[in-house]
């Protein structure tokens, strides 16, 4: 059957195949192929995988030595995959249990099959989850070489954002003062800091921000990552008492306002409400990467005049470096990336 794959050059396909894998988006059951000096690579994604690569439909035979859940049902299910579990969107219970009890019995390397069983709900945007097959909701994910300790259950994470994380955190020099408004498990955050910035992460949702530690630890960038639980607007404002660095020691906080040369607002539908507090937090230059969903017919208008009319006011000059289709996100809705350079009016 036809699937999706990297094409690249044979010379260069180890270093392809290493950057897909570090991202889990190698498709297992597929073979890779040669044919007249191009290696094909299938992939289980083909809108995560990262600019500069070159995605083609092509027939790829199935591995041999690995039994497919496709192979037991009949049919190709459709899945992510996140650590080692497995995520299913089905509305029908005995389909989904079906497919379940394939994924476990096929040679796929999991060990929880999960259902949605709602939408992403609440301040700390989390879902409730049918446990299929398994123990648990709790996994370890890696994603370009970082690893992200994480329980479904209680944070919100999407693996499909992982190419969108990389592009943002590979503009990150050494030296950066980073700040993360809405920082999660720390996806973000950690690959920041592993490039030499200080980096502070803060959350609403307390089990994210433990996470975020323990990922700090985990990664080896504990002493860059400073984890704050709490209302973002709050912890700038100075009446936020919770400022905790990763390693456990409790901070003697800094003053924010104008520490950040580089802000992430990955917050859509509602970040502009917050572009008071990111422009406060703002230093003399500043880059913001600013997240929204909007329609189709004007994607990056709304977001642009938002932060135009907030930071003009406090004395900014705005330029729009990026304009950014992330993802599509629901009919006539597009998930959207502004990156946007604040710089003080002289």
């Amino acid at each position: 059957m036809e699937v999706p794959c990297v094409r690249v050059p044979r010379e260069d396909g180890e270093e392809a195949r290493r950057e897909l894998a570090d991202a889990d988006l190698i498709a297992d059951g597929y073979e890779i192929t040669v044919e007249d000096g191009w290696l094909y690579i299938p992939v289980v994604d083909p809108e995560a995988v990262p600019e500069g690569f070159d995605v083609v439909e092509r027939e790829a035979p199935d591995r041999e030595t690995q039994t497919a859940p496709a192979d037991l049902l009949g049919f190709d299910p459709s899945y992510e995959r996140l650590g080692d579990i497995v995520i299913l969107d089905e509305d029908d219970p005995e389909r989904a249990a079906r497919i379940a009890r394939a994924v476990v019995e096929s040679d796929l390397p999991v060990e929880t099959v999960l259902n949605k069983a709602s939408k992403v709900k609440g301040e700390t945007r989390v879902r409730e989850w049918d446990l299929l097959e398994g123990e648990g909701t709790e996994t370890v994910h890696r994603e370009y070489g970082f690893e992200y300790a994480l329980d479904l259950a209680a944070v919100y994470f999407s693996p499909r954002l992982a190419t969108e994380r990389h592009r943002v955190t590979e503009q990150v020099g050494e030296h950066e003062h980073v700040f993360d408004m809405f920082a999660g498990v720390g996806p973000f955050a950690i690959p920041a800091a592993a490039r030499g910035a200080r980096v502070v992460g803060v959350d609403v949702n307390e089990r994210a921000v433990e996470y975020l530690r323990e990922n700090a630890r985990r990664n080896g960038v504990a002493d860059r990552v400073t984890a704050i639980h709490g209302d973002v607007r709050d912890v700038v404002a100075g009446t936020s008492d919770e400022r905790w660095s990763s390693d456990g020691v409790r901070d003697v906080a800094p003053e924010y306002e104008g520490w950040a040369g580089r802000i992430v607002m990955n917050l859509p539908h509602s970040a502009d409400t917050f572009l008071d507090t990111a422009v406060s937090l703002a230093g003399e230059e500043c880059v913001l990467h600013y997240y929204d969903i909007a329609h189709d017919e004007d994607p990056f208008g709304p977001g642009e005049r938002a932060i135009r009319e907030v930071a003009t006011t406090d004395g900014y000059d705005v330029d729009v470096e990026t304009r950014r289709v992330v993802r599509s996100y629901a009919p006539h809705e597009l998930n959207v990336c502004l990156d946007v350079r604040l710089s003080r009016s002289a």
